[in-house]
């Protein structure tokens, strides 16, 4: 029996954003009520599994970061070093930041908006240099090379970004024995979701992670994934991504 290697990974809870339907990407919202509920259930339900961990990683974005915080709360580890890395951060959305998906939906067509919210390699439109929205004129960027800084991205974008980082920095310590807690957004998880489990363009499409639920993953040394499964209530879950899947959709 090889060395076995534990992560989990817990998408923030419901954003303020997310509860009026308009697309985030890397704008800075905070939790909603229903968010910070979530998040500490998460935590609770890790608690109760038995996990620890050595070390966390998010985002820059509160939202990821206050759902770490309360699951850390929850478990009594506010003492674990935690890692923010931009690398993390949501898909930007370009130009799209702060327009109501369903609104789009019925201005360009749900199946224009799926494309932009869900298309591999196609970009939402661009921000002009400038805009308020542009991480390049944004304090919370200043220490990031300006240009890796996008003006909007797809999620192939997302993934050349988020899965570097997870090889250069997460994943030598997984393979030196350490437990890792990843909170972030729902496209850089899939990002790594996508390449853990071999998945083509058109099979990620069609994956949704819930708000608030960890996702535990253990692998053996060559990365073969050996379990994984979802910490907490089968039927709430299941709720969840259903309701991730129907973001897009024009409201009835």
């Amino acid at each position: 029996m090889g060395k076995e290697m534990t992560l989990v990974i817990i998408r923030h809870g419901e954003s303020e954003w997310n509860k009026l339907n308009l697309f985030t990407g890397w704008t800075d919202v905070d939790l909603t009520e229903t968010g910070h509920t979530e998040a500490a259930a998460g935590g609770r339900a890790l608690k109760e599994a038995g996990y620890d961990f050595d070390i966390c990683y998010t985002s820059y974005l509160k939202r990821a970061i206050h759902t770490l915080n309360h699951v850390l709360d929850e478990m009594d580890r506010n003492w674990l070093p935690v890692i923010k890395a931009w690398e993390l951060n949501e898909r930007h959305y370009g130009a799209l930041q702060g327009l109501n998906k369903a609104d789009a939906a019925a201005e360009h067509g749900e199946a224009q908006v799926k494309i932009w919210r869900r298309s591999f390699d196609i970009c939402p439109p661009a921000l002009e240099p400038g805009d308020e929205r542009d991480p390049h004129v944004l304090e919370m960027f200043r220490s990031v090379p300006r240009e890796d800084l996008p003006y909007t991205e797809c999620l192939k974008d997302t993934i050349a970004r988020a899965w570097p980082y997870f090889e250069r920095e997460i994943k030598p310590r997984m393979e030196a024995g350490e437990r890792v807690l990843i909170a972030a957004h729902g496209n850089s998880l899939r990002a790594l979701y996508m390449m853990f489990e071999h998945l083509t363009p058109e099979e990620i499409l069609e994956i949704n992670i819930p708000t608030g639920v960890p996702l535990s993953y253990t692998f053996d040394e060559e990365w073969n994934i050996l379990d994984k499964h979802y910490i907490g209530d089968p039927e709430t879950i299941a709720a969840k991504i259903d309701a991730v899947a129907k973001q897009g959709t024009v409201k009835k």
